[in-house]
């Protein structure tokens, strides 16, 4: 039954956050957690009293080597979705004025990635400073721009307006790696794994 259990987990995993395919598969779609009765659960997870937002950046702040084995944290447009080991599942819903991308540009390798995983997705440049600009492709206004380090995944945590279309620029060594996202709907990316740079 734990076996079974397990399997479902990493099931949930592949489809939702990183995995080393080389082709991207089907759009998955979200899932929907109720967000009551999580309080003990959370707690069981070390993130008591948090909100998306704060479970988010205690978890993008880890040493890959500390974070948890024993459940998934999965980011999804409306909700931080998290599943453990036995199958048990709580859902903290997304700001709602605010998107979350997690980006992770490289230099010669990859994976597929929709929604986000805080605690299995790694990316190539751990720890690297990136020089990151964030544009409204609409409007032309510049939302963000600055230097950021990247965590110890490989990874880079925007926080940026929903609902609009947005303009991604990451530089690194002389290297940039663009594209085009749209922080609207349900279903859109939380990950951003295909930027080569360049």
């Amino acid at each position: 039954m734990v076996a079974a259990a397990a399997g479902s987990v990493l099931a949930l995993a592949a489809l939702t956050g990183c995995s080393t395919a080389p082709a991207p598969v089907a759009q998955p779609e979200p899932t929907v957690v109720a967000a009551e009765h999580t309080g003990e659960f959370l707690a069981e997870l070390g993130l008591a009293g948090l909100d998306a937002r704060a479970a988010i950046d205690r978890l993008d702040r880890m040493p890959v080597a500390q974070r948890p084995g024993d459940f998934t944290a999965s980011v999804q447009p409306a909700q931080l979705v998290l599943t453990d080991a036995s199958g048990r599942t709580a859902g903290l819903p997304m700001p709602e004025d605010e998107y979350y991308l997690s980006a992770a540009p490289y230099v010669s390798q990859t994976h597929s990635c929709h929604f986000h995983s805080l605690t299995t997705c790694l990316g190539e440049l751990a720890g690297k400073e990136v020089q990151v600009k964030a544009t409204d492709a609409d409007t032309g206004e510049v939302l963000v721009e600055k230097s950021a380090k990247t965590f110890d995944n490989g990874f880079l945590g925007l926080w940026v307006p929903r609902g609009i279309n947005l303009d991604l620029e990451f530089s690194y060594e002389g290297k940039t790696a663009k594209t085009t996202v749209s922080t609207a709907g349900s279903t859109n990316a939380t990950c951003l794994t295909e930027l080569p740079l360049v």
